[in-house]
């Protein structure tokens, strides 16, 4: 089968464009304007050409990618998350409608862009949502708003993003009716990293060094894998469950934290054992350290649990490398709807009669299978 075509938004470290290339489409070029990302991004895709800088200073040279099959991308979400100031006026908000700009400089026949949950579900943004879906439906584009979870698609991550989906010449089943074939059962955290050893070993040897203490008056959830136990917002995980979603804030203190006995021996929870005394009423003891078999999630553990592929390579200081994967779209998630997007743009066609036209530069190229 020949592939589509795509161009990549706000590719970052290219963990979208993973999914992409896994679900068979060629990706012709891509934008990013962090300078490591973009290291990253080349790296590790080679064959598209990256357009590194601004993303409205590229509309030009994007255009030159007319008559793609698919646009996508996650505009910057800081301005939209719940861990963030969730402000509407932050310059980064304003992204997602220069996505919208980049659609009909290339007129696509679809495109998606990702962002994070709150986007869809909060009243204070329902004017951009509003806008959004005027915007694109006055460029021809009929357009659903999906809100998906990354541990339906294979990921061991409890991560939940909205996809605004639009089909230029499709006006039914852009509810992506195919999506749920292509839904697998969520790895556990043990599942995806415990074959890389310990911390600190030959094959996981990027750890991060910010210390672990306990919080002196902590936030108590039913669960010990909630609320707030120990310094900073670096939950501890669960071996046998789901990660909560990795931050770009990684590196620091907001390092999920691992407790290696637990992982590795199947020992007891030291996590659970401390959270059922708080839970008993006992006060933190201000002498009391946390044992060394607890430790922060390490470079190549977060890249994994984002479903980069284990030989992916990221370029910059470490703290970088923490932000580009946290960054990233869960390639899993993204692979799962580049599917189902795929399929209708395909049957759009019709069995055996699928024409690819993409232009760039001038120059057309045609796939037929």
């Amino acid at each position: 089968m020949n592939k589509l075509t795509a161009v990549s938004l706000f590719s970052g470290a290219g963990g979208m464009d993973v999914g992409f290339e896994r679900a068979g489409y060629a990706i012709l070029a891509g934008n990013e304007i962090d300078a490591f990302a973009c290291k990253t991004y080349r790296l590790n895709h080679p064959q598209s050409e990256l357009l590194e800088g601004d993303i409205n200073e590229h509309l030009g040279r994007l255009a030159a990618f007319r008559n793609v099959d698919v646009v996508f991308g996650g505009p910057p979400c800081q301005g939209f998350s719940v861990a963030g100031k969730m402000d509407p006026n932050d310059p980064r908000s304003k992204l997602v409608f220069s996505f919208v700009a980049v659609v009909a400089a290339l007129r696509p026949r679809a495109f998606i862009m990702e962002n994070v949950k709150s986007l869809a579900s909060l009243e204070k943004f329902q004017e951009i949502r509003e806008e959004l879906f005027r915007q694109f439906s006055e460029l021809g584009y009929s357009v659903s708003m999906n809100v998906l979870n990354a541990k339906d698609y294979g990921s061991a991550q409890n991560r939940e993003r909205v996809f605004f989906v639009g089909f230029r010449d499709i006006k039914q089943g852009t509810k992506l009716s195919t999506l749920g074939q292509y839904k697998q059962k969520a790895l556990s955290v043990r599942d995806v990293i415990q074959h890389l050893g310990a911390a600190g070993s030959f094959s996981n040897p990027r750890i991060c060094k910010a210390k672990i203490t306990l919080a002196e008056r902590p936030i108590l959830r039913k669960s010990p894998y909630a609320g707030m136990m120990f310094n900073g917002q670096g939950r501890p995980l669960n071996p046998d469950g789901w990660s909560s979603t990795l931050p770009a804030s990684m590196g620091g203190n907001r390092t999920p934290i691992i407790d290696e006995h637990h992982l590795y021996d199947y020992g007891e929870s030291w996590v659970e054992q401390h959270h059922a005394s708080l839970m008993k009423g006992k006060s933190v003891d201000p002498d009391m350290l946390v044992p060394g078999h607890l430790r922060r999630l390490t470079v190549d553990e977060a890249a994994l649990l984002q479903g980069f592929p284990s030989d992916y390579q990221f370029v910059g200081p470490q703290s970088k490398v923490y932000c580009q994967i946290g960054n990233a779209v869960p390639c899993t998630l993204a692979e799962a709807v580049a599917l189902a997007v795929r399929d209708l743009l395909v049957a759009k066609e019709g069995a055996g009669a699928y024409h690819i036209a993409a232009t760039k530069q001038g120059q057309t190229f045609e796939l037929s299978f």
